[in-house]
């Protein structure tokens, strides 16, 4: 009976550390406020980095502040792609609780108001068939990171993908 005893409460252990193992890494994916909502990795139309005529202000990637009750400054963020490819936030852009802002490519002017950001670069930063999103904070570790692939993440051809709803 003894014997019983010790292995049940062996097993309800193991369980146990099982589950805090894994809700331990489900927190730990989000321990930043700040999340790579969704990526228009395709802009619409024909591929052109042209900065008078291209389409590269129609590629862009969505960052959500998910914080119920924190503003978070997007100064000195930055967003990297699978190649190196980056961009880093140089200046002050608060993002209130829920808010988000749409980094494009291309040049434009930068708005709180408007929820966006222009890479002041026109050539394409994401891949059409498949790309890495890096989103670091400004300690350098990583506030989040989602991989795709057209043919698995892109279930509707439309060119953009939604991670977080």
């Amino acid at each position: 009976m003894r014997n019983r005893s010790v292995i049940a409460a062996g097993a309800v252990a193991a369980g146990l550390l099982a589950v805090l193992a894994n809700s331990a890494a489900q927190a730990a994916e989000y321990h930043s406020a700040l999340k790579i909502r969704g990526v228009q990795y395709d802009a619409p139309g024909r591929d052109s980095n042209s900065c008078s005529s291209g389409n590269t202000k129609q590629e862009y990637v969505t960052i959500k502040n998910y914080s119920s009750s924190a503003t978070v400054n997007l100064k000195g963020y930055v967003v990297k792609d699978a190649t190196g490819n980056r961009f880093a936030f140089t200046a002050n852009h608060y993002l209130q609780p829920g808010d988000y802002v749409k980094l494009r490519g291309g040049h434009g002017t930068d708005s709180d108001s408007g929820n966006v950001v222009y890479r002041d670069n026109c050539n394409f930063l994401w891949n059409n068939d498949r790309d890495t999103i890096y989103l670091y904070k400004p300690s350098s570790s990583r506030s989040d990171v989602h991989a795709y692939t057209k043919s698995a993440n892109d279930r509707d051809g439309d060119g953009y993908i939604r991670f977080h709803s």
